[in-house]
């Protein structure tokens, strides 16, 4: 289920290794399950902190791999994206982090507990409330 759609808070620049796709429109995704794992562990933690466009609830997000796909909303009309890659944490959102340990978001640490880029296949509007459906990439493997 789709929670909570915020503006971005991170700048996103192409030349970056840390960056969003430099090719298409990025999305920021967070699980609100992450959220409460990272607040538990002594971090400031709420939907929009670290920088999401999205905070989604419901998903095994451990699980999510790049080329899974989201589609939110109606199944033939709405928002459909495509994972990319883990969001490497910034020192823009380092002031909610407990002694500004921005790695306890990062994939390469805590890939359970980090933000996802995706890719926008198909432009839709979102509202919280809205359903969230996974659907594998080719790469999944049980």
């Amino acid at each position: 289920m789709l929670l909570g759609v915020f503006a971005c808070l991170c700048t996103l620049k192409p030349e970056s290794p840390a960056s969003a796709p430099a090719d298409t429109d990025a999305v920021c995704l967070y699980s609100q399950e992450a959220i409460g794992r990272v607040r538990t562990d002594g971090h400031q933690a709420f939907p929009g902190a670290y920088g999401e466009s999205l905070t989604l609830l419901g998903l095994n997000w451990a699980a999510l791999a790049p080329g899974d796909q989201l589609a939110i909303g109606d199944a033939a009309t709405g928002l459909r994206l495509e994972l990319v890659k883990h969001a490497a944490p910034c020192q823009t959102i380092a002031h909610w982090s407990a002694e500004r340990r921005i790695s306890r978001i990062s994939g390469k640490t805590h890939p359970g507990d980090a933000r996802w880029y995706a890719r926008v296949l198909r432009e839709g509007a979102v509202a919280p409330g809205m359903d969230v459906r996974l659907e594998r990439g080719p790469d999944f493997a049980p």
